[in-house]
């Protein structure tokens, strides 16, 4: 699995089942499969489990310095678009729910010292709604195979870990988290 890190991807956001937000307070921009270009080929050729990694939400439109959209309209997306947020990917099927397709939910994480860092219901970050906007996401490292958990409260705590290291290894000084990081940036396909 490791010689097919980094995973590069760039699809848009869609909808979801809405439990990121609603059931866990640790809300996801759900990949769109149709609408996908991945270094490694198809969607379902995506290896599953928990990973970390960087993201770039780029909507149509994004706001520019003053927080206005294009149309001079106020953004209520909390994103800039020249972003890069550290991230908590799954890909798979969650267990927990019994999914039986499977799909790409990245929880973007916001710097410490952002607004909306600790905003949602469990202290994550929550930034707004970005339906249709472009996504550029490199997944980076490996943390975990996919698991079922006893009830909402132990995934819940399963994943806010899984935030804690993904944000833990972001921060390394290393090679491939500044190329990582880098392409996440200046992507524009």
């Amino acid at each position: 699995m490791n010689q097919q890190l980094p995973i590069r991807i760039v699809s848009k956001v869609v909808r979801g089942y809405g439990r990121g937000s609603k059931d866990l307070g640790i809300p996801t921009a759900n990949v769109s499969r149709d609408n996908l270009t991945c270094s490694i080929g198809s969607f379902d050729e995506l290896p599953t489990g928990i990973y970390w990694g960087y993201a770039r939400i780029i909507a149509d439109g994004s706001s520019d310095d003053s927080g206005e959209n294009k149309n001079g309209q106020e953004n209520n997306n909390k994103i800039s678009g020249r972003e890069v947020y550290t991230t908590a990917v799954s890909i798979g099927y969650n267990p927990t729910y019994n999914d039986k397709e499977k799909t790409v939910e990245p929880h973007l994480i916001a710097e410490s010292t952002h607004p909306q860092r600790h905003a949602s219901s469990t202290g994550e970050t929550m930034l707004g709604d970005f339906y249709d906007a472009k996504i550029v996401l490199s997944v980076v490292g490996y943390l975990r195979p996919e698991l079922p958990f006893e009830g909402l409260e132990k995934l819940t705590l399963a994943i806010k870990k899984d935030i804690e290291d993904a944000c833990s290894l972001a921060k390394e000084d290393n090679a491939t988290n500044k190329q990582e990081r880098e392409w996440v940036l200046l992507h524009q396909q």
